[in-house]
Formats: C-alpha cells, sequence, structure tokens
C-alpha cells in the first residue's frame, strides 16, 4: 500500500465567497518583531475549493492542502468550524 505524504491544514475566517466552487480564506498570525519585540499581525489568503457553496462569508473553517486544481487553488475546505452571526 502506498504512503501518503502529511497535509498540511490551516485554520481562517472566509473573507470572500463571490466565486463559484471557491473561496478566499484568511489566515491571522500574531508574530513577535525580531528586534522591537512588539506584536505584529501578519495575514496570508488562501484560494480554497469550496465543492458544495455552503460557505459564507465570516465563517471559520478548517482547510487541507491538496493538489492543485487550479492555477491558484491547492487547498480544500475540510469543515466549518462556525457560522457567522
Amino acid at each position: 500500500m502506498e504512503k501518503r505524504n502529511l497535509r498540511k491544514e490551516r485554520i481562517g475566517v472566509v473573507t470572500s465567497n463571490k466565486m463559484q466552487k471557491s473561496i478566499v480564506v484568511a489566515e491571522v498570525k500574531k508574530t513577535r518583531h525580531p528586534m522591537y519585540g512588539k506584536f505584529v499581525l501578519k495575514t496570508k489568503k488562501y484560494v480554497v475549493h469550496d465543492e458544495n457553496n455552503d460557505c459564507n462569508e465570516g465563517d471559520v473553517v478548517k482547510i487541507m492542502e491538496t493538489r492543485p486544481l487550479s492555477k491558484s487553488k491547492c487547498w480544500r475546505l475540510v469543515e466549518i468550524i462556525e457560522r457567522a452571526k
């Protein structure tokens, strides 16, 4: 049996769902500045495959790395952790 590599997983907030079967998820990290010590927010955006179009803006979702699905899509939706209020 072939062994699969570990897939990266991220948790983020849906910022856009205007595309068909695609969403944009933003992951925010708090990192410490190396010299000054102040905490800085870093945002990374991922284009994610959403097969059923069931995500809305503001939802907290878990995504997983996958093979390239298009030019910019190489992540897929695993689950919706929390719905937007």
